[in-house]
């Protein structure tokens, strides 16, 4: 099984798009893709979600494409039959562990502390999100974890923005920092794509 950091291929920015319509979800991910962003996160809150990542896969293919805020099978299983190239969740459960020890896709299960990144370890997940990262203790955290989990590494998201991502990215336990400030409510509603190709370029510096 290829590891969640192998498909992200040195990329150290996993850029998040919540689109309310397919359209929306195709001009933010061409809008990456110009920054030079090879792999997108495509979270599942609302109705379109899946019909933009399907849109995504087909209109921007050289992107690979993942589906984050699965909390359960059947999410999973729509999120899979989409064409995920990943899946992301925001917390864990022996319930939904057991489905995602399954995928036969990359799984970046989300953690918010000792007990969860115990369990995800145990299921054999060594690459977890840490959720939200800045409420669950932020980089502190992440570094006082790594004498005790030496073998997980980790992608801290929620609360992570180009003022503190350095803060997460200087630790040896993190390959990666998830964020929504490359891509804004506002410049989305705008149809502003050059903010969010400008804001991921910073972002990849």
């Amino acid at each position: 099984m290829t590891r969640f950091s192998e498909l992200m291929a040195g990329q150290t920015l996993l850029p998040i798009i919540q689109a309310d319509t397919p359209e929306q979800g195709v001009n933010i991910a061409k809008a990456m893709a110009e920054a030079g962003l090879t792999l997108v996160e495509v979270v599942l809150r609302t109705d379109a979600s899946i019909d933009a990542l399907k849109a995504i896969k087909e209109q921007v293919p050289q992107l690979k494409v993942g589906a984050g805020t699965v909390i359960d099978e059947t999410i999973l299983k729509q999120a899979l039959e989409a064409g995920s190239d990943f899946i992301v969740t925001p917390a864990v459960s022996p319930t939904l562990l057991n489905e995602l020890v399954k995928c036969n896709v990359p799984v970046l299960p989300g953690v918010s502390n000792t007990g969860d990144i115990l369990m995800a370890l145990e299921y054999g997940f060594e690459e977890q999100k840490l959720f939200p990262a800045s409420l669950a203790g932020g980089a502190p955290f992440v570094s006082a974890v790594s004498s005790v989990f030496r073998a997980v590494s980790f992608c801290p998201t929620g609360g992570v923005s180009e003022k503190n991502k350095m803060d997460y990215l200087s630790l040896n336990n993190v390959f990666a920092v998830g964020g929504t400030w490359v891509a804004k409510k506002e410049w989305v509603a705008q149809g502003n794509w050059q903010a969010i190709t400008d804001s991921c370029i910073e972002a990849l510096k």
